[in-house]
């Protein structure tokens, strides 16, 4: 039994047969970045992290955890430059661990788009029904949030019929979703900007004492607490396949993005942290009280349609994220073949994106936010720090891969990503890492009894070895 067998690398650059239509370029990859993480984590996770957390030190979580995803996002953009294909840590894990390994990735993956735009589609349900309330909109109990006896709720209509809006869009084409997403992401950095403009001039220092109340363990708890603001930047190395030049643009989309995300969060947390004393930030929407604790209403309510409008582009981006990883894994052979098939004439795999949102809005309408929430963060470490050690494998194995962008000072960066997001990982709490590992005995079942046996590498539809490899790589170079 071959649990180990790679997958070529010449396959990630050769034309495929129901390949994605090329449409994007460095702009918007980095507006696709700025879509998924600018949202959640500014607008929710901010004022829970600092109250529960952090205090005003969350300005040093949101820097832990942004130098962990910087270290990580350089790691990934090595491996985008090589194998533009889709997949993200998925693929790149194929060709450097093997098949078992990829299947592991790819397994956590799910749960970590699958299981994240279920929650952000219920944060979204919570922000419009608060925006319709300012318009005396109130709608029915029993269909505002999941199952809960205690409040009389059942489904959450809204975030169902969200999922189920952005799920059309995505199956229109990639232009056209990004184009939307571009539009969206405009809006909402200009709230930000906004919020940075008026609340700069409200905020007292004082509040900032003490800095650090709930010590350096305060920190890293907070750090891996926002680490959620983080999610999605790997999501910008799914679109590989539908890159324009992606040798070039993947790495500027991935650092760019999350370059300006990390900016953006410093930033805030400590104007947040400098308007509202701490202990009064563990609210939904604490970028809307905190204009509201200044008397600035009228800001407050920009902010909250930005919140909604940046809450969109994230679930959008996770969804996207999502279909595109079933996409490469169905076309492996490790799922059913259905969820690759591409229309002909959008370049989207249709059936593979209906299936991706209905489960999505099944989830994110029926289950608890907190309980979808818990999940999402291991599954993301656990993705940066397997991409982290394949560049250290694949500069060993295969040196003279072609490589239009190259971690610098290599072992030290994919070193410290390993370091850092182990030790996030550390401080995640037990329950869900034993979700996790429940998570991954399941999915271990469904590799042996389908994937194992259906994979296209295992068919021995792909043979090229490391070795002829390596000689085609340097056969490459002498002609040149």
């Amino acid at each position: 039994m071959d649990l180990f067998r790679k997958k070529s690398i010449k396959d990630f650059t050769a034309k495929k047969e129901g390949s994605l239509k090329k449409a994007l370029g460095a702009v918007d990859l980095t507006m696709l970045g700025i879509g998924c993480i600018v949202g959640t984590g500014i607008f929710v996770l901010t004022g829970v992290a600092a109250a529960e957390h952090a205090g005003p030190a969350l300005v040093l979580s949101f820097i832990v955890s942004g130098l962990a995803c910087v270290f990580a996002a350089l790691c990934y953009s090595e491996f985008a430059s090589s194998m533009p294909m889709t997949g993200s840590a998925y693929t790149y894990s194929y060709a450097t661990f093997g098949e078992f390994m990829a299947w592991i990735l790819g397994w956590a993956m799910i749960l970590e788009y699958g299981l994240a735009a279920s929650a952000v589609a219920s944060g979204w349900s919570g922000y419009f029904q608060g925006l319709i309330a300012g318009f005396g909109i109130e709608l029915p109990t029993a269909i505002t949030s999941a199952y809960d006896a205690g409040k009389g709720t059942y489904i959450d209509i809204p975030a169902i019929t969200i999922v189920l809006l952005i799920t059309f869009l995505l199956t229109r084409g990639i232009r056209e979703s990004a184009r939307v997403n571009n539009i969206m992401v405009v809006v909402k950095v200009a709230v930000v900007l906004l919020f940075i403009a008026v609340g700069a001039w409200y905020v007292k220092p004082e509040n900032w004492t003490p800095f650090m109340p709930f010590g350096f363990s305060g920190v890293a708890a907070g750090a891996a607490s926002v680490f959620f603001a983080y999610l999605g930047f790997d999501a910008v190395a799914s679109a590989a396949e539908e890159v324009k030049n992606p040798q070039r643009n993947m790495p500027i989309g991935i650092i760019s993005s999350l370059a300006v995300c990390t900016i953006l969060y410093i930033i805030v947390s400590l104007i947040l942290t400098g308007i509202v004393p701490f202990t009064e930030l563990n609210v939904k929407n604490p970028v809307a009280f905190a204009l509201n604790y200044i008397q600035q209403d009228w800001v407050a309510g920009f902010i909250s349609i930005g919140a909604i409008t940046g809450i969109t582009t994230v679930l959008l981006v996770l969804l996207y994220a999502q279909t595109r990883l079933f996409f490469a894994m169905s076309r492996d052979g490790l799922l059913p073949k259905t969820m690759a098939r591409v229309n002909p004439v959008t370049k989207t795999p249709v059936a593979n994106t209906w299936m991706t949102g209905l489960l999505a809005a099944l989830f994110g309408g029926l289950i608890p936010l907190h309980k979808l929430a818990e999940l999402v963060n291991i599954g993301t470490l656990f993705a940066y720090i397997v991409v982290s050690i394949g560049v250290l494998v694949l500069r060993r194995t295969q040196p003279d891969l072609p490589r239009a962008f190259r971690v610098p000072f290599v072992p030290f960066i994919p070193i410290l990503a390993v370091l850092f997001c182990g030790y996030l990982i550390a401080n995640l709490p037990a329950i869900t890492w034993f979700g996790f590992f429940v998570w991954l005995g399941l999915g271990i079942v469904v590799y042996f009894s389908y994937g194992y046996k259906n994979s296209v590498l295992g068919k021995g539809k792909h043979t090229h070895s490391d070795e002829n490899e390596q000689e085609g790589y340097k056969a490459k170079e002498e002609a040149l």
